[in-house]
């Protein structure tokens, strides 16, 4: 539809093409005095063909509203206040019928763009923007297309940290870019949560996969310190535990992909760790079985993560095409995953300078 602005410009101001000697002042705006009996009608010679039709092409035609001031618009229509959610229904009705109908595409991996931007993406958001008051920095560090892979710590009893650095990257990277996650297999043997973390782009922990991954131009997260990470204690809050072998520098050596660290400060309070039940982790084949100042006290209400403040920060990326050739050089790995694991830890001591109160706004 055409707006009101578009349509004045759309007709034309005609001057007179014929002027006749002490006819008087120029007619303008297409406008014809009535004639008298001392000036003939001559209406037939001085209005342009195709004049009052717009697009038509008329030598010496201006657009209407030239050199002069633009004819205010009407007031705005305000929304109606059933109208926000009128859009709300009708949107999510379309995403049912896309959904019902199979107009929608998975990758190889089980990935669903279309339903982790619109299902886990807005709960996840709550959390990482009203609860945990996150603020990310260092986004110009994370490529804006291409392979890159992101190391991060790993901390907080549940792996929340994972979940909510793949929405805040997202939402806020000018690129909007979606993190495809390396899991632990025990992810991946759970039912309901192995579906789900396939359908929002992770995959297992594994040099094939996220070798294809990087090769496909994808933005990976890895946490190499695994479930020693969110299984620590909380007296030991934010010292990085081991990084493994190094098999993520490895798989980033081979596709020539930049590591990028992040840092993450304000997971290890969500549930702070203070004791670690053995037997019954061995019982239930967990790797750990915690207890913290909520959870098993308050049953499923100790679920609820406590609302620490969060501060993400990636740092500059490491490149490493310089270093194809040294994938398999256990000197060339271990030295680069320090290099990676250095660079998270003094950002995590320059976070926590920034955030003294764990709790604060």
């Amino acid at each position: 539809m055409t707006g009101p602005e578009e349509q004045r410009d759309r007709r034309y101001d005609v001057p007179l093409s014929v002027a006749s000697p002490g006819a008087g002042p120029a007619r303008t705006n297409g406008h014809r005095p009535a004639a008298t009996a001392d000036e003939p009608d001559t209406a037939a010679t001085d209005e342009p063909v195709g004049a009052d039709v717009p697009n038509a092409t008329v030598t010496g035609v201006t657009p209407r509203g030239a050199g002069r001031a633009p004819v205010p618009d009407g007031p705005a229509v305000p929304d109606r206040p059933g109208d926000h959610w009128d859009r709300k229904v009708a949107g999510g009705l379309a995403f049912l019928r896309r959904r019902l109908s199979g107009d929608y595409e998975v990758d190889e991996f089980g990935f669903d763009p279309q339903i982790t931007e619109s299902v886990f993406h807005p709960l996840l958001r709550l959390l990482y923007r009203d609860w945990f008051r996150t603020e990310v920095t260092g986004l110009e560090h994370v490529p804006a297309d291409g392979a890159g892979l992101v190391v991060g710590n790993h901390s907080g009893t549940v792996a929340l940290d994972a979940l909510i650095l793949s929405a805040a990257l997202h939402d806020q990277h000018p690129a909007r870019r979606y993190l495809r996650l390396l899991g632990a297999d025990l992810v991946f043997r759970m039912p309901v949560v192995s579906e789900i973390a396939r359908k929002t782009g992770g995959t297992v922990a594994c040099n094939p996969d996220a070798e294809r991954l990087l090769g496909n131009g994808e933005l990976v997260g890895v946490f190499p310190e695994g479930f020693k990470g969110i299984g620590k204690l909380y007296s030991e809050r934010y010292k990085l535990q081991r990084f493994g072998r190094g098999g993520f520098v490895s798989a980033a050596l081979r596709t020539g992909t930049p590591i990028v660290p992040v840092a993450i400060v304000g997971g290890e309070e969500t549930y702070p760790m203070l004791a670690d039940i053995k037997p019954l982790a061995r019982l239930l084949k967990l790797p750990y079985f915690p207890v913290t100042p909520t959870f098993p006290w308050l049953g499923p209400l100790g679920m609820v993560p406590l609302p620490s403040k969060w501060l993400i920060e990636f740092c500059p990326p490491i490149p490493t095409a310089h270093l194809t050739d040294s994938a398999d050089d256990p000197l060339v790995v271990f030295n680069l995953a320090d290099q990676v694991r250095e660079t998270i830890q003094q950002t995590l001591h320059k976070l926590l300078e920034r955030r003294p109160d764990p709790f604060g706004p």
